[in-house]
């Protein structure tokens, strides 16, 4: 009998993208090139290698002198280390109902890391100083988790984005009450390219303790951070990311991502043009009858509501998900590799269906 071949085969059609995910996109050439770079030889393994060490400049020049870096492998993994650092066993973490660490990781903060989340039903996906005191009480009573923690997104999962008085108004609220701040980071290049400031302004200069920096949606090949911004406050990363099964013993390749994107404007690009295709996109779909814009497009995402059998056939023909199949609302979202005729071509389609 043959052995089975090894040999590399494309499965897919590379010419083909939806607007599903940015996670759906591929790593951007640079960052494979980086990835190839840091191949090479030997390296000393779990995060003492010369990529790693490098990397924690970068963070500081966004970040400032006293930021660490402690890479793991995705974003789930990134909130749950990070919201460990900062609550004890009876603590709670305060987050809108529409959180990620709420809705789409599985139960994990509170099954992994043992954390109660005390949600908030925001409008737009946004907290505010008066939402988070609806469950900022209780410090006292045994019976209540503690809120010991405030959980933004950045960009939120409506693809909404905080302005850094707001961020710097909430971390003020939290801190008043004895509570740190976590922003779940996923998406920070694209509010920060909407924003059009340094990372630094919305973050560290507004207060935040420490975030999840996403690098997946944003280009790399795998791999996000745990940044901690407020060393005073945060203690036993080191052990809690070993412990939550997020330590990579070869560090380097999950590093020298971060370091492509960061490093230069990498990051900044990537995201500017995938807000740029969203932009396109709703102005496209601004122009159907019957084609409702949901939320604001700040980000890279555009949510609608349109007729659910409409939704049925455009799928067949691209890639997207229902957000809320009953109200017939999808989500749409853009990456750094979207193009103009992806959108284009999407939104004639979307005409076509909607006109049957």
């Amino acid at each position: 009998m043959n052995p089975p071949r090894t040999d590399a085969r494309r499965h897919h059609d590379p010419d083909v993208r939806g607007f599903a995910s940015d996670n759906y996109a591929g790593a951007h050439p640079e960052v494979l090139a980086a990835l190839a770079v840091a191949n090479g030889g030997h390296q000393v393994a779990y995060g003492e290698d010369a990529y790693t060490e490098n990397l924690q400049q970068v963070i500081r020049s966004h970040f400032g002198p006293t930021a660490e870096a402690f890479p793991v492998f995705n974003g789930t993994g990134a909130n749950v280390v990070a919201l460990q650092a900062v609550t004890d066993r009876w603590g709670a973490v305060i987050c809108a109902e529409s959180a990620h660490i709420n809705v789409d990781e599985g139960g994990a903060p509170e099954r992994v890391g043992g954390i109660k989340l005390l949600t908030v039903p925001t409008p737009d996906g946004k907290l505010t100083p008066e939402l988070i005191d609806r469950q900022a009480h209780g410090w006292d009573d045994e019976h209540r988790a503690m809120p010991q923690v405030v959980s933004l997104a950045q960009a939120t999962e409506l693809g909404t984005v905080y302005t850094p008085d707001e961020i710097r108004a909430i971390c003020e609220h939290a801190h008043a009450r004895g509570m740190k701040v976590h922003v779940d980071g996923s998406r920070l290049a694209n509010a920060a390219a909407t924003l059009n400031v340094p990372l630094r302004t919305f973050t560290n200069a507004a207060g935040v303790d420490l975030l999840s920096l996403g690098g997946t949606k944003n280009g790399a090949l795998f791999g996000e951070a745990v940044v901690v911004l407020n060393p005073d406050g945060i203690r036993h990363m080191k052990h809690l990311r070993k412990l939550s099964m997020q330590l990579a013993s070869k560090m380097r390749f999950v590093s020298v991502q971060l370091e492509a994107l960061l490093a230069r404007d990498l990051w900044l690009r990537n995201a500017r043009h995938a807000n740029e295709m969203a932009q396109r996109l709703a102005e496209g779909v601004r122009a159907v009858h019957g084609v409702e814009i949901l939320y604001p497009v700040q980000a890279n995402a555009v949510f609608a509501r349109l007729p659910h059998e409409v939704s049925e056939r455009l799928q067949k023909r691209f890639r997207f998900y229902f957000w809320d199949e009953a109200a017939g609302d999808v989500r749409w979202m853009c990456a750094f590799d979207t193009t103009e005729d992806d959108v284009d071509t999407f939104v004639a389609a979307l005409k076509e269906e909607m006109a049957r």
